[in-house]
């Protein structure tokens, strides 16, 4: 759930975390795990406190390492189950339902939304579209043109900037949230331009709902957290606690005294703001777990994948929940990334998910799309798988 609607950043199978050691790493059984270089490089740039890289490559060595601290109070560092707040990580976990239902025959990707809404809110989207039809194919894509609820100036300051102290720990239902994006007119006619949007996914959560009579929560819960044995993945709702083992959360957006190195301290919050859109809490081993068994084909039918990852809506930038990234080395991966009030984590993996990052930083700071490129080529580029 990126903090305004900018393009996913990076400008441009299902083993467990085991005992598996390198000489750069030592993993979950025990020891000290090894600093990388690349985010090392982050955290002695003052750009974070504390950052974690988890990978596992096409012949099953996973390599986990961490720079900086979890929290800057204690010194303690960040651990390899510490859950997190995921951000727009949720919206792949969205899509995946989705085409789930497509699959089951139970959508259809050009179904108008307001089909699949309860009356008020299907009334009022009817009324925003100006004539013209939103469809589940559009949302999924970013190309429904309807604005995102995050881009309101008022909802923007108290979730993410100045107000934030103040509320912090309000709630949020989706139906409000709704009618903050249809206040505003559409970036532009559905179907005619990307432009990503935390409403899209927002109403996919209440097409969800109203198709299964469950909650996006509960489906995600029963169709792929527990299948996958993702133990430590959950939808908070409107807990603002983090599960444990939690480190700390860091943010330089927010109106609140500054601490170590500018930074507020920023852990608790109430992520109902973010719902559908960014809310999941998770850990490194599960989102590689997910992201593997995603690309692998073990959740989706090949229809549904190929569909999740065309890209010819949005001119090659988004499919449905996921994002391609083209790495200098000409190899493409593909996955997501999460962005939400003191966090940020991206998980990338091949086509064929046999090869998985997944990395996060304990701070909202916007990391440099170099950095970035530099940490993925480190992993991409440098092997066979």
């Amino acid at each position: 759930m990126p903090t305004r609607t900018t393009h996913p950043r990076l400008t441009s199978a299902l083993a467990v975390v085991c005992c598996t050691v390198t000489a750069w790493v030592t993993t979950a059984c025990g020891g000290v795990v090894a600093r990388s270089p690349v985010l090392q490089d982050l955290v002695s740039e003052r750009t974070v406190p504390g950052a974690a890289e988890l990978s596992q490559d096409a012949h099953g060595t996973v390599r986990f390492a961490t720079a900086g601290v979890a929290d800057v109070r204690t010194g303690r560092r960040i651990g390899l189950t510490d859950r997190f707040r995921a951000g727009s990580i949720t919206k792949t976990v969205v899509a995946t339902v989705t085409l789930q239902l497509v699959a089951e025959h139970r959508l259809n990707l050009d179904d108008p939304v307001a089909e699949h809404l309860p009356a008020p809110n299907a009334t009022a989207l009817t009324g925003a579209e100006r004539g013209r039809t939103v469809t589940v194919r559009q949302l999924l894509t970013h190309t429904s043109g309807l604005f995102s609820y995050t881009d309101d100036d008022a909802f923007f300051r108290r979730f993410f900037g100045q107000g934030f102290t103040e509320h912090r720990y309000e709630s949020h239902t989706p139906d409000a949230l709704l009618g903050t994006a249809l206040a505003h007119a559409p970036y532009g006619p559905p179907g005619t331009r990307y432009r990503y949007s935390n409403t899209d996914y927002l109403l996919l959560g209440m097409v969800i709902r109203q198709v299964t009579g469950h909650s996006y929560a509960v489906e995600a819960t029963r169709r792929i957290i527990v299948p996958l044995r993702l133990t430590g993945t959950s939808f908070p709702g409107t807990r603002a606690t983090l599960p444990l083992p939690h480190g700390r959360a860091y943010s330089a957006a927010t109106g609140d005294a500054p601490g170590a190195k500018g930074l507020t301290d920023v852990t608790d919050l109430n992520p109902s703001a973010a719902g559908a859109a960014g809310e999941m809490v998770s850990t490194l081993p599960d989102l590689n777990r997910f992201f593997a068994a995603l690309l692998s084909g073990t959740l989706l039918p090949p229809a549904e994948l190929r569909a999740m990852r065309d890209t010819s809506l949005s001119g090659g930038s988004y499919g449905m929940g996921v994002f391609p990234v083209r790495l200098p080395c000409r190899r493409t991966v593909w996955g997501h990334n999460g962005e939400i009030t003191g966090s940020y984590v991206q998980t990338l993996g091949t086509a064929d998910g046999r090869h998985v990052v997944s990395f996060r930083t304990n701070s909202d700071t916007r990391l440099s799309s170099l950095a970035q490129t530099k940490l993925l080529a480190t992993e991409f580029c440098s092997t066979d798988g």
